[in-house]
């Protein structure tokens, strides 16, 4: 028979192995670097160990985002042409335009190779239209390759640059008909680098002096 006293004993040793029991699972949750099980130090801060973190998901690949790949803009390209027109005081006639902000740029005279042109030939229709000035092409300098972004496309864009010598004409941007020259100047070769606003095309000033101080 079980007596009260007894019930009490068997309740009491009931607790202590559940207890007992809690206290190894505990310390199977943290592991030392050895991997053996050790109980967590009152001094430990109560962090999870590696041993507790979650299994880390298999790579899957990169991440796309299907909002953006549909809103992939198409690719057009375009082709200029035109170039240094100089002088017989080697100077170079240059032409000012507004920018998008409103700014004025002094860039060189150049625009859209119409079909059926060549290259050369755009390059002096182009010079003429945008300056006044009429020239015949000494020679290839360089061709600018750019990317620009517009607002519902990207925009490849390739400008060969040329030598022109001047033939006749006066300066003028009368004769543009886009009229997006605002004025024409001259300027001396040597001052090119301190007047055009484009790094792209000092390039093609510096890529030209160079050339002829080679030839010299």
């Amino acid at each position: 028979m079980i007596t009260p006293a007894d019930l009490i004993r068997m309740l009491d040793r009931a607790a202590q192995e559940h207890a007992r029991d809690r206290r190894r699972a505990d310390a199977l949750l943290y592991t030392s670097q050895s991997g053996e099980p050790e109980t967590q130090s009152p001094q430990q801060p109560d962090t999870p160990t590696p041993a507790m973190m979650p299994t880390r998901r298999a790579w899957a690949g990169p991440a796309s985002f299907a909002s953006l790949d549909m809103q992939e803009l198409p690719v057009v390209r375009e082709y200029s042409a035109g170039g240094l027109i100089f002088d017989d005081e080697d100077r170079v006639a240059i032409i000012a335009r507004h920018s998008r902000s409103g700014h004025i740029e002094w860039c060189l005279p150049k625009g859209h190779i119409e079909k059926g042109e060549t290259p050369e030939q755009t390059a002096v229709r182009e010079v003429h239209e945008e300056t006044g000035i009429l020239g015949e092409v000494l020679e290839s300098i360089a061709t600018i390759d750019y990317w620009f972004t517009g607002t519902n496309q990207r925009v490849h864009k390739l400008v060969h640059h040329f030598a022109l010598r001047r033939i006749g004409g006066e300066l003028s941007v009368e004769g543009d008909p886009d009229h997006e020259a605002e004025d024409a100047i001259w300027v001396k070769f040597s001052d090119l680098d301190n007047v055009l606003s484009y790094p792209n095309e000092r390039k093609i000033a510096w890529l030209y002096a160079r050339k002829l101080n080679r030839q010299a």
